[in-house]
């Protein structure tokens, strides 16, 4: 009897200790570091992981990827699945019940007229990021007002890409209504400041820049978050931003770290904060563009009308590769963070590949391909074919690891007999969406461009359907789009289809599996370079962090807390 009362007063006194930060705002502030700056803060009219990952923090998804790819409940009661009776045995309809008593950041309730609206702007708009992800539904319908059923045109074996991650999110009809059509782009107030559900609300936002948030006082747990504000700044790169968390302990959280481990750990000697690694599917890879950008063609260039003049050779592109030192590339860039890959979905295992025959640097083999197609050195070094010389644009963001990247891989092209020109943009810019600018990698004005993507959740089908014809960026689109290679093969369309009809893992990954191959080995219209684990910083007294990189990185803000 002793025993038992020692235990509850134990317990009571981890309560009150953990009482002690479950309170809202009772940790203050907290600083985030971006140091690609957000531009938007709708997620269905940008790509950007730095744009989807801040509007994270304000709107929330019916459901959200836990840091073990598990689906947990966001805005909805439950998960829905056949054996709960939420999905239908047929993989044709889907039936999702809100939380009840959840309410916007401006008091007013959450309904399933919201769900559905949320549905009706992506697809009422052009050249929404998530078009994709609604391509396969039918009709969304509000059941009553916390039930929403969704019906898809055939049967869709993996349906939780629809309102599941940070990447498509609930918004509020009531203050997006007149923003559909040609309208979405041009509504600031509500992209810059949307109303949302998530523990956080804007109070100012200054694009590419910094955005001022306070806790929002109607989100569902009455005692989170701990920080009453948030600042997210954005800019500069990301050794300054290691070294304000780790060195200086200006800011709390430091995103994206892609520095060379050296670099790193000499930043972690400063004393005030740690990173954090987690592995993901988060793949640095090389893109070939198969159309021409030569400014020649005008408002046209790097569209399907003007073919690339050497890059649709399946020869080039392979040499290309096959000159690439992978492990040299993880060993200056990532060290322990990084892996050699020769996919585009390096996981989970039962989606993965086992394709690696790029893996190792084949330069002899390189330069014999580009003999066979006709590609012979001159009397400067650069490989000529009918008085055309071949010589690349190489465009990327800018950050450091992203150009000795550059430079090694100049070096082994120029070995190659490949002229090569290096560019590099601001991150805000490449990944910003901006149809105006030449430099963003939807408009790939350029011959090759490298950055690096993934995929939410578990399963690929979206993220492999982002290739397929009808995705290309163009004029017509504003450029939005995921087809960034305008590549375009009608068997890769038919299999996408395939999968988005079938049911279980093993068949589902078989599939994954060959389309992966598609764009890699056979026509490496995507090189893969490597297999990079998320890396960021936290400051020591920042508790509550669980790093995740199957949703966004802030996915689990509201349980952050100032460690006394």
């Amino acid at each position: 009897m002793k025993l038992r009362h020692s235990l509850i007063a134990l317990g009571a006194l981890v309560a009150l200790s953990q009482g002690a930060y479950a309170q809202r705002g009772s940790s203050g502030n907290v600083n985030v570091l971006y140091w690609q700056a957000p531009s938007i803060l709708n997620p269905y009219l940008s790509g950007g992981t730095k744009d989807l990952e801040a509007s994270s923090l304000i709107l929330d998804p019916l459901i959200k990827f836990n840091q073990n790819g598990e689906m947990i409940p966001a805005l909805a009661e439950s998960v829905p699945t056949v054996a709960n009776g939420g999905f239908a045995a047929d993989f044709k309809t889907i039936t999702y019940k809100l939380k009840p008593g959840l309410r916007w950041s401006d008091g007013s309730p959450v309904t399933s007229s919201d769900v559905v609206f949320s549905y009706e702007y992506c697809t009422g708009i052009k050249g929404c990021a998530k078009a994709n992800t609604f391509t396969p539904v039918d009709k969304v319908v509000a059941v009553d007002a916390l039930t929403t059923r969704i019906t898809f045109k055939t049967a869709k074996p993996y349906p939780y890409d629809v309102f599941g991650g940070a990447t498509a999110p609930i918004i509020q009809r009531a203050q997006f209504k007149d923003c559909l059509g040609d309208k979405a782009p041009t509504c600031t107030k509500e992209n810059f400041n949307p109303v949302g559900t998530g523990p956080f609300m804007v109070k100012e936002f200054r694009p590419n820049d910094v955005i001022q948030m306070v806790a929002n006082p109607n989100y569902r747990d009455p005692a989170k978050p701990a920080f009453a504000t948030l600042t997210l700044k954005g800019g500069g790169d990301a050794a300054a931003a290691g070294r304000a968390v780790m060195e200086t302990g200006e800011f709390d959280y430091a995103w994206n770290l892609q520095l060379a481990p050296d670099v790193l750990a000499r930043m972690a000697r400063g004393g005030k904060g740690k990173t954090v690694v987690a592995f993901g599917t988060l793949v640095e890879r090389i893109e070939m563009n198969l159309t021409d950008p030569a400014a020649k063609h005008g408002d046209l260039r790097s569209t399907t009308k003007f073919p690339h003049p050497f890059l649709t050779d399946v020869r080039v592109r392979k040499a290309l590769s096959m000159a690439i030192d992978r492990a040299t590339l993880v060993e200056i860039g990532y060290g322990a963070a990084g892996r050699p890959t020769c996919n585009i979905v390096p996981g989970p295992p039962a989606f993965a590949s086992s394709n690696t025959e790029c893996i190792k640097q084949d330069m002899a083999g390189a330069k014999a391909l580009l003999e066979q197609a006709g590609w012979r050195v001159g009397a400067d070094g650069v490989r000529a074919k009918d008085g055309m010389k071949l010589e690349l644009n190489y465009l990327t963001s800018t950050n450091a690891v992203r150009q000795n990247f550059q430079a090694l891989i100049k070096q082994w092209w120029t070995e190659l007999g490949v002229k090569t020109e290096l560019r590099n943009v601001s991150a805000s810019v490449f990944f910003g969406g901006d149809a105006g600018s030449p430099d963003t990698f939807q408009k790939f004005y350029a011959d090759v461009e490298m950055y690096a993507n993934n995929f939410d959740g578990t399963d690929p089908e979206n993220y492999l359907g982002n290739l397929v014809c009808d995705k290309i960026p163009r004029p017509e689109t504003q450029w939005q789009g995921t087809n960034n290679n305008r590549y375009c093969n009608p068997e890769y369309d038919k299999l996408v289809k395939e999968m988005s009809a079938t049911a279980g893992v093993p068949q589902r990954g078989a599939i994954a599996k060959r389309l992966n191959d598609m764009v890699t080995k056979d026509s490496y219209v995507v090189v893969p370079l490597v297999d990079r684990a998320r890396i960021s910083a936290h400051a020591n007294s920042l508790g509550g962090i669980v790093l995740n990189t199957w949703d966004s990185e802030l996915w689990n803000a509201a349980d952050w807390f100032r460690v006394k």
